[in-house]
């Protein structure tokens, strides 16, 4: 009876070998958005091709993968060319792609693409603007989901490497139209418990998935932020724009808790390596200090203090000789010059000075004595003015001009009746 049943591998196979015999899925061209792309280590390609209403998932092996001339990325455009064929492991179809073709970037993409660009150019990625994670934080908040692998994953990290330090989880939408809206809200509100980190994030996903956190709203709310925050968004491939606006960036969720807190058998080494340093810088000080109090102890002067304060008392014996006879030099030399004082031909004969400088007075007065022009006049000479001026011509002189006659004894005036003019030895009368 149980012949008429058939298992999951043989109908599997059964599909399989339909989907490989059907010429019309042997080379198909397929044009699409890549979604939830992954470059595996082995060289392979896994991702999406999707378009508004359904999607397929696709494989390109690393020796079709080897041969893309770019880079594939969640939202970009494709042109695909492969086989469709069913994964009997999965019991689920899939697009094999030989070649792949870039065919302009999807709308998401671009409007990351975009908003990016804006942010950066406001200077909201700087790193001036990168507030340091604090070392031994005392309380941590998380906003996430309340259930799935992300909050699962932060907890039991942090209660692992640092129990002492309190969570508090701020349950949060991260998918869908009011995520963005709940994102921003719960970042707001963790600004009220005191906290030292804010991890926002959430688990991995499709493009569309994480895209809360490619909301200008959402960036803006980390950035205004007056708590450091780490951003835990996707898988290690995955960039948000809450990456290149938060404090760090964690490249999953667990690293995101690794980052926030330090390891407590790692913090109990390192205080017991500063302990067992202390103690060694404290027993290198102290033995130190012991051979420097055993050398004060053992040294010449607190043996033998008198033998400095004779020492003392004799220099300062010799620099009282010294000034001493400093002083009887200066005496003496003062004494010398006053006895040379004494003896010089001023004050032993001021009054010849005082004759010889008569003499020379009188010589002086003599000298002027006989340039005076007065003198010239006690001789019978006379100086004559007219208008206050000597006259030297009798050129300009007129008949009945006043002249002013200076004698050595008085003034003449007299006026001109006649006046005659020699002109080269012969008289000319005017």
């Amino acid at each position: 009876m149980n012949d008429k049943y058939l298992s999951v591998s043989a109908i599997t196979r059964y599909l399989k070998a339909k989907f490989d015999s059907d010429e019309n899925l042997q080379t198909v061209f397929l044009k699409g958005e890549i979604s939830n792309f992954k470059a595996h280590t082995s060289g392979h390609f896994y991702f999406s091709l999707k378009d508004e209403t359904s999607k397929i998932n696709a494989i390109m092996f690393r020796s079709n993968a080897s041969k893309v001339l770019f880079k594939p990325v969640d939202g970009m455009k494709v042109l695909v060319t492969g086989r469709v064929s069913i994964y009997e492991a999965m019991g689920s179809y899939q697009v094999y792609v030989d070649e792949m073709l870039e065919d302009g970037v999807g709308n998401l993409y671009v409007a990351y693409e975009q908003l990016k660009k804006k942010l950066k150019e406001e200077g909201l990625f700087d790193e001036v603007h990168k507030r340091a994670i604090p070392k031994i934080p005392r309380k941590v908040g998380i906003i996430t989901a309340s259930t799935g692998a992300a909050i699962r994953d932060i907890i039991t990290t942090i209660k692992r490497r640092f129990p002492i330090c309190e969570t508090i989880l701020f349950p949060t939408l991260v998918q869908g139209e009011n995520a963005k809206d709940d994102i921003v809200r719960n970042i707001k509100r963790a600004e009220d418990y005191d906290l030292d980190v804010l991890i926002v994030g959430r688990g991995g996903g499709s493009i569309e998935d994480l895209w809360p956190f490619n909301e200008e709203i959402v960036a803006r709310a980390i950035y205004d932020c007056k708590i450091p925050v780490i951003s835990a968004v996707g898988h290690e491939v995955d960039f948000t724009i809450a990456d290149f606006v938060a404090d760090l960036r964690a490249p999953t969720p667990t690293a995101a808790a690794e980052l926030a807190v330090p390891n407590m058998y790692d913090l109990k080494k390192h205080i017991d390596q500063l302990s067992i340093r202390l103690n060694e810088s404290i027993f290198k000080k102290v033995n130190y200090l012991k051979l420097y109090l055993d050398s004060v102890k053992n040294s010449f002067v607190i043996k033998n203090p008198m033998i400095m304060f004779e020492n003392r008392k004799q220099s300062l014996d010799l620099m009282n000789n010294k000034l001493n006879d400093l002083m009887l030099g200066k005496v003496d030399k003062l004494k010398n010059e006053m006895a040379k004082m004494k003896k010089s031909y001023v004050l032993t004969n001021p009054i010849l000075l005082y004759k010889d400088k008569i003499l020379e007075v009188k010589n002086i007065a003599k000298k002027l004595e006989l340039l005076n022009p007065l003198n010239i006049l006690s001789r019978g000479y006379s100086v004559t003015y007219f208008q206050d001026k000597a006259l030297k011509s009798v050129k300009g002189i007129e008949k009945d001009n006043v002249l002013d006659i200076k004698l050595a004894d008085g003034m003449i005036k007299s006026k001109v009746i006649d006046v005659k003019e020699e002109n080269n030895g012969k008289r000319k009368e005017v």
